[in-house]
């Protein structure tokens, strides 16, 4: 059986600026192998006891990779996440045509950025991604989510011939030459994050820490995300840029037969009809749900801790059925769902989904964090006068025989031991639909989109 690889990327880009100018700082341009700083100015006493190495920033506390918390917490973390998922979904579906995006993503690269927020501006963050935990344990449980994801990358089967699992989290913090960076917020960072800062000038070379970062972007995206941050989005007064890119390339773990793929009719919701290549998966055992006006069902990846759902509403009710969307329904969806015998029909599909989440995420209730005149992210810097001036978001995912472009997997056949007899489940993705890619063990929704128009 011939199989492919499949991949998909998303990142996170967070800048935050400061409200004046600030001291003028030498010049550090980045080479083409990493950001180095070329000249360093006197260490102020504030700055004595960071670990400095060429261009980069890092406390000198390590990650704590071995932590101990309640899982609880951790739980409450993934639970939370699929809430502010489809609270952000539902200020982003008015966007035209196809939608992908990575709430996981967001909320990481929030997430680092709200351990410089104090007073109001900690609260409005933490109520914008639903979260009921206070920050310290926001920091705690993330740092635990993403190790158990890193691990979960190991649960795999044997490898088929031309078969392939990878996934990668990466964080980075872009940061001004010479600014002077609050001592718990580069601790916070290392010890939960595993991250530093990279030294830039964002003050005389504006251009140059951007062509920096995207090529940071390009790297670990292997170059399928480009020019994420924007010509102008960068200026004289950024002094920070939180950067969260994540990489997916695996395989189905029941990949589609490439002899099967066919062109059939596919129906936009205006009723029109266009050609797809329609792939077939005959007689496989998935999980499945019928629910009163759609159809859910799971693929596997061969890391069985990861698996995308995808979610189809009857005909003319792809509406309703969106609207009516919300965290609750979508985890009854997946506590409803049986292993059955199902003949699935699928299109191929790639796209690819920009955002920028200033307006989603003000709407959500982070508003002050965007304006200059309230914002409070003195953790960061004594001075007080940062806010983020925008959240920019790029996805790309692509779905073919052998995969999709997102991090997924399932255990559910785990404990079923036998199947009634009969003939298969007809499900035909002939129209539009909705899918979440997921983390299986603690349910943390990696992705979410819809295709309309594969």
């Amino acid at each position: 059986m011939k199989t492919k690889t499949i991949l998909m990327i998303l990142v996170t880009s967070l800048l935050i600026a400061a409200c004046s100018p600030a001291i003028e700082t030498p010049i550090i341009e980045p080479t083409e192998e990493e950001v180095v700083a070329t000249t360093e100015p006197e260490p102020t006493e504030e700055q004595e006891e960071q670990e400095m190495k060429e261009g980069y920033i890092k406390s000198s506390q390590e990650r704590e990779t071995s932590p101990y918390i309640d899982a609880g917490l951790v739980q409450s973390l993934a639970n939370e996440n699929t809430k502010f998922a489809l609270a952000f979904y539902e200020y982003i579906k008015g966007k035209d045509g196809n939608i992908i995006f990575s709430p996981l993503s967001l909320s990481l690269a929030l997430s680092m950025t709200m351990a410089g927020a104090e007073t109001f501006t900690e609260q409005a963050m933490l109520d914008g991604l639903q979260l009921s935990l206070t920050e310290e344990e926001v920091h705690q449980a993330f740092n635990a989510l993403l190790l158990q994801i890193e691990d979960s990358q190991n649960v795999t089967t044997d490898f088929p011939e031309g078969s392939y699992f990878q996934m990668n989290i990466a964080n980075s913090i872009w940061g001004q030459a010479g600014y002077a960076f609050e001592e718990d917020y580069l601790d916070t960072l290392a010890r939960f994050y595993g991250a530093g800062i990279f030294s830039v000038n964002f003050q005389e070379n504006p251009e140059a820490a951007r062509e920096a970062i995207n090529q940071w972007v390009e790297e670990e995206t292997e170059e399928k995300i480009q020019d994420l941050i924007p010509e102008g989005a960068i200026d004289t007064l950024t002094r920070l840029v939180l950067a969260n890119a994540i990489y997916f390339n695996g395989s189905w773990l029941h990949p589609f037969e490439t002899s099967n793929t066919s062109q059939q009719p596919f129906t936009l919701l205006d009723g029109s009809e266009i050609s797809v290549d329609m792939m077939k998966l005959f007689d496989e055992r998935l999980a499945y749900a019928r629910g009163e006006n759609f159809q859910a069902v799971r693929l596997p990846y061969l890391s069985q801790d990861f698996a995308m759902n995808i979610l189809l509403p009857d005909e003319n009710a792809y509406s309703g059925f969106e609207t009516g969307l919300t965290s609750e329904t979508l985890s009854e969806i997946q506590k409803n769902m049986m292993v059955e015998r199902v003949d699935l029909q699928m299109p191929k599909f790639d796209f690819e989904t920009t955002v920028n989440g200033n307006d989603p995420l003000s709407q959500l209730g982070m508003s002050e964090a965007f304006d200059p005149q309230i914002a409070d992210f003195s953790g960061i810097n004594h001075s007080d006068d940062l806010y983020i001036t925008d959240v920019l978001h790029k996805a790309t995912i692509t779905v073919d025989e052998a995969g999709t472009e997102a991090a997924a997997a399932t255990a559910v056949i785990v404990g079923i031991t036998s199947i009634e007899p009969g003939e298969p489940i007809s499900l035909v993705i002939d129209r539009p639909f909705l899918f979440t890619i997921e983390h299986v063990p603690t349910g943390t929704i990696l992705f979410m989109g819809r295709g309309l128009q594969p």
